[in-house]
């Protein structure tokens, strides 16, 4: 009995220092918790509705620990993502304590069905971690509809893309030195916002002259308002060592820069651009830096800056159509078309030759008091600087400086139909249009919806009035 009075003690202090402790919890803002991923991606190409689970752990390197008030998934119950916090279903969690030097773990499933067509390509989704005054988020994403999904992919051989389904590309995409990429008529390309198209080789987009056929960059958000927003993604970057370039019936929409080009090609025209639009670029539409390019039939429309082509180069414009409106994205601040033999980083300039050509084309923008010139040219240095212009219509007040200029049409090009607060663009011609049959014969049989050039004077522009 005296046994088991003296053990009494020993059982309690035991109890007190073991089973019986209770956790010490911090509620200072300045002690933050971790996660092991602040992306969950789901990259499963899902071919019938399926369920994919993953987990996300929240890591606690506090010697106390932290409750989290709330666990929420910010698209609750109507989400295709599920949330289960150490057993405790979503889609919302309270209270969850995370002892210290511990962690606690969120096991997050989709289902999806990928036939669905009014699912984006890619469902997004956030889960929100709310503690101690806090607010962190971890992002989820996952295939929507059925496509060709390519996450950081490299073309390092002869690859050829065809229209079975889109192709979504996150995190970019890169055609290496010496490959091909070939995109065949109708594919249809949607880009992420952090998805770069890079063409360190060469790229041959082939298309037809029907919507249908048409081969389409823009970027990955279909939704409203999100599908009409420039800058959706990077643009299309052909580099130093990119050569025999080729875009037939494109479109490159809403692109922070539309298309890239830079330094010239050793096997003569680096990009041939022809019956292609360029629109609703957030910061330039085209631009050339001393490189090649050949555009026939080339709408460039509504971007922040359209075309600039510095630093010299050799460039054939014939039947384009470079215009600006501004509208609830974009104000028409620059020029249309600026060129120039230099280009000035720092305190350091550095020329090249320039020839540059531009037959039947227009040029405008929209009279909104700041942009009185849309054609500006500016020349530094002994270059050669042969800038011509040939049958244009375009508004300047003071003609480009060192240019050639011959055959300048007068008055409004008259488009079909310009709506900015409805943001409906129509750059064909209507009648009476000083543009119609103001051009010279080109070579051009085609505009850029596939309708055949008369036998006579063609329109100036990319489009023939039928």
């Amino acid at each position: 009995m005296n046994r088991m009075k003296n053990l009494l003690p020993v059982a309690v202090l035991l109890c007190f220092l073991f089973s019986c402790r209770k956790e010490s919890f911090t509620t200072d803002s300045r002690a933050r918790l971790a996660s092991s991923v602040d992306t969950l991606h789901f990259d499963t190409v899902f071919t019938t509705t399926g369920s994919v689970s993953q987990f996300v752990k929240i890591i606690n390197n506090n010697d106390k620990g932290i409750r989290l008030s709330s666990v929420r998934l910010a698209g609750g119950a109507a989400s295709p993502f599920q949330i289960n916090v150490d057993g405790v279903a979503g889609p919302q969690v309270s209270n969850v304590e995370v002892l210290g030097n511990d962690s606690a773990y969120i096991y997050v499933t989709v289902r999806i069905n990928p036939t669905a067509r009014d699912l984006p390509f890619v469902v997004r989704d956030s889960i929100e971690l709310t503690y101690n005054g806090n607010r962190t988020w971890i992002q989820l994403d996952a295939f929507g509809q059925n496509a060709h999904f390519l996450r950081n992919r490299k073309i390092t051989g002869n690859e050829t893309w065809n229209n079975d389904l889109p192709y979504v590309i996150l995190g970019g995409l890169t055609v290496d030195t010496n490959a091909l990429l070939s995109i065949n008529k109708g594919c249809r390309i949607y880009l992420h916002a952090d998805a770069p198209f890079v063409i360190h080789g060469s790229l041959q987009v082939t298309g037809e002259k029907w919507d249908s056929t048409r081969v389409v960059f823009t970027g990955d958000r279909l939704d409203e308002p999100y599908r009409d927003f420039p800058a959706s993604y990077p643009g299309l970057v052909f580099t130093a060592s990119s050569q025999n370039n080729s875009i037939r019936y494109g479109i490159i929409k809403n692109a922070y820069q539309g298309i890239v080009v830079s330094d010239a090609s050793s096997s003569g025209t680096k990009l041939q651009l022809s019956e292609t639009i360029i629109d609703n670029a957030y910061d330039v539409g085209l631009l050339g830096i001393n490189t090649s390019i050949t555009a026939r039939n080339l709408l460039v429309s509504n971007c922040g800056k359209n075309v600039i082509l510095a630093l010299g180069g050799r460039y054939d414009f014939v039947h384009s159509t470079i215009a600006t409106f501004s509208n609830n994205f974009i104000q028409h601040k620059d020029p249309v078309l600026l060129l120039t033999n230099f280009l000035t980083q720092g305190n350091v300039v550095t020329v090249n030759h320039l020839n540059a050509s531009f037959r039947n084309c227009i040029f405008w923008g929209d009279q909104n008091g700041f942009v009185s010139n849309e054609v500006v040219t500016a020349k530094q240095g002994n270059t050669n600087f042969n800038v011509t212009f040939d049958r244009v219509l375009w508004r300047v007040q003071t003609p480009p400086a060192n240019a050639t200029v011959s055959g300048v049409v007068s008055g409004e090009p008259l488009f079909d139909s310009i709506n900015t607060a409805e943001r409906f663009f129509n750059f064909r011609l209507k009648d009476g249009s000083p543009a119609i049959n103001a051009g010279s014969t080109a070579g051009v049989p085609l505009d850029l919806d596939g309708n055949p050039r008369p036998v006579g004077l063609p329109d100036l522009g990319a489009y023939e009035k039928q």
